[in-house]
C-alpha cells in the first residue's frame, strides 16, 4: 500500500490477517485491529495492505448495544482489564456440575453451574489475551507466531465441548475446523 493519507476508521485487508480497521496513525505506521490477527502495527509503505473502505465525513453508523459492548470489551480484554460479557444458557440456570470420584469412599463434589461457567469463560479470556500478545509480539517472527497460534486454536478446539452451556451461538468456542 502506498504511503497515502487515510483516516482512522479506514477498513483494510491483509493477506494473512484478514480485514481490519485502522485505529491509530503515527508518523510512519498504522495501528490496525484485525478481526483474525489482533492488534498489529504496519508501516505506511506496506505493499500487503489493501484499502477496502474509507469512512465518509459526517457519516454515522448505527451499532447495537451488544456490538458496542463487544467492541469495548475486546479492547479492554486485550489488556486483561475486563472479562467477556457472555451469558449462560437459560436451561443451565440454577444447575450444578457433580463430579463423582471413581473411589466410592470419597465424596462427590458439586459446583454451581454459574461458577463452573465463569471458570470456563476465564480460560477463554486468558487464551484471548495470550493470542493478542502473541500476535503483537515484536520478538517473534511470523513463523513462530503462526506456530503458537496453532496451539491456541487447538486449545479453543478442545473447549468446544462446553459450547452447550452458552446462551448465544456467536459466543461458542471454535477450533481449527471452523471459522
Amino acid at each position: 500500500m502506498e504511503s497515502i493519507e487515510i483516516k482512522v476508521g479506514t477498513r483494510v485487508e491483509h493477506p494473512r490477517y484478514g480485514e481490519g480497521i485502522i485505529a491509530k496513525i503515527t508518523m510512519g505506521a498504522y495501528e490496525i485491529f484485525f478481526e483474525q490477527g489482533g492488534k498489529m502495527e504496519m508501516p505506511k509503505t506496506s505493499p500487503t495492505l489493501k484499502v477496502l473502505e474509507t469512512p465518509e465525513e459526517g457519516r454515522s453508523e448505527l451499532v447495537t448495544a451488544r456490538e458496542l459492548r463487544k467492541t469495548i470489551a475486546s479492547v479492554l480484554d486485550e489488556y486483561g482489564v475486563l472479562p467477556s460479557d457472555v451469558e449462560l444458557g437459560n436451561k443451565w440456570m440454577g444447575g450444578k456440575v457433580v463430579l463423582v470420584p471413581g473411589n466410592e469412599s470419597l465424596q462427590p463434589k458439586e459446583i454451581p453451574m454459574d461458577v463452573f461457567f465463569k471458570k470456563i469463560i476465564m480460560v477463554r479470556d486468558k487464551l484471548r489475551v495470550l493470542e493478542q500478545n502473541v500476535n503483537s509480539n515484536g520478538a517473534l517472527n511470523e513463523e513462530e507466531k503462526v506456530h503458537m497460534q496453532q496451539y491456541i486454536t487447538k486449545a479453543y478446539g478442545s473447549l468446544t465441548t462446553f459450547n452447550v452451556l452458552f446462551a448465544e451461538k456467536e459466543d461458542y468456542f471454535v477450533g481449527a475446523g471452523k471459522k
